[in-house]
């Protein structure tokens, strides 16, 4: 599906100020809207809309057949403004640093209200959006059937906020900030056990070790695709995380009635599995149907992009049943 737009007539931001005609774009993907159950799946930090199809990012799990399957579920993926992904200049952010995942949270709600649409079967997304994935929850806990956030909180704990402002550190200060910073990112995506697996000190053509070539090539491939104005924003954005800006955890979610299932990596160095094990039973003392499940992988956090097998079984109980039942409802009106 083709990218789409809209126009946002004011996005309020929580600090109190607001832009105006600001541009969303989505891309849509299964049965028309309106027609099928919605799932909206939001992306990470350098990923985007095309979640599906040709090099969609997650389309071992997204499409025809697949566990999200897009014959009976109408997915909608919303680009972050100032992601770069629409190709406008004019829609890069540089005062990224007024910018919170709630105000992301916020202008995604706005663009479902403006496509008609006022409740979702499910809310997916990794890291980063999982995080958005949760926000959007704490500002509309009963619209919600099914929240998934993988690999992610409901927020940003000290080691991500201090991860993020070495990210910020290198993106001010670098002569070659994308790459410089993607080579310290990716060092928090893997494990080392991972990069070990894999390189175990080989060397490639020049005497480098491979290792050093496999770093040095993420870093120039994502300077071919992200400006520095979207890389700012979206590392910012890791950063601030929290839906509980305007009281406590309990309380944000306590008029939450759908069901939550948290998914961590084992090995996760960023968002660590002990964190979403603690939001876990923070759930459970408040009443939310929730469900725990951890993706077993040597790989780090980078496992919810790689462990497709595993992250499709997990998932199974939420989509599969529902397109059973949707299949059920098709042969009963036959």
């Amino acid at each position: 599906m083709e990218l789409q737009f809209l126009t946002i007539p004011n996005w309020r931001l929580q600090n109190g100020t607001s832009r105006n005609n600001v541009g969303l774009s989505y891309q849509t993907f299964g049965p028309a809207l309106g027609t099928a159950p919605v799932v909206v799946v939001n992306h990470a930090l350098t990923g985007n809309s095309h979640v599906t199809g040709k090099k969609g990012w997650w389309a071992n799990l997204i499409g025809k057949g697949q566990i999200i399957d897009t014959t009976v579920f109408t997915v909608i993926a919303f680009n972050i403004p100032g992601n770069g992904y629409d190709g406008a200049p004019e829609n890069l952010i540089d005062d990224y640093k007024e910018y919170t995942t709630g105000d992301v949270a916020g202008v995604f709600w706005q663009g479902l209200d403006l496509l008609g649409v006022e409740k979702l079967f499910s809310v997916i997304g990794g890291s980063l959006g999982g995080g958005v994935a949760w926000e959007m929850a704490a500002l509309r806990p009963g619209a919600i059937e099914n929240l998934i956030p993988v690999a992610t909180d409901w927020k940003a704990t000290d080691w991500v906020i201090a991860n993020v402002l070495v990210q910020e550190r290198i993106l001010n200060n670098s002569t070659d900030p994308i790459a410089n910073a993607r080579l310290h990112a990716m060092l928090l995506y893997r494990t080392p056990q991972s990069l070990q697996q894999r390189f175990k000190r080989q060397r490639a053509e020049g005497n480098a070790f491979k290792i050093e070539t496999w770093l040095n090539r993420h870093g120039h491939k994502l300077q071919e695709r992200f400006t520095l104005q979207a890389y700012r924003l979206m590392n910012h954005l890791l950063g601030s995380i929290d839906i509980t800006r305007n009281g406590g955890f309990e309380t944000v979610l306590s008029g939450f009635k759908g069901s939550v299932h948290l998914i961590a990596v084992d090995t996760d160095m960023l968002f660590t599995a002990d964190e979403t094990l603690d939001t876990y039973k923070k759930l459970q003392d408040a009443a939310v149907d929730v469900v725990y499940n951890e993706i077993k992988s040597i790989h780090g956090h980078d496992a919810f992009l790689m462990e497709y097998e595993q992250l499709a079984d997990i998932l199974a109980p939420v989509f599969k049943t529902r397109a059973e039942k949707a299949e059920l409802s098709k042969a009963v009106k036959k």
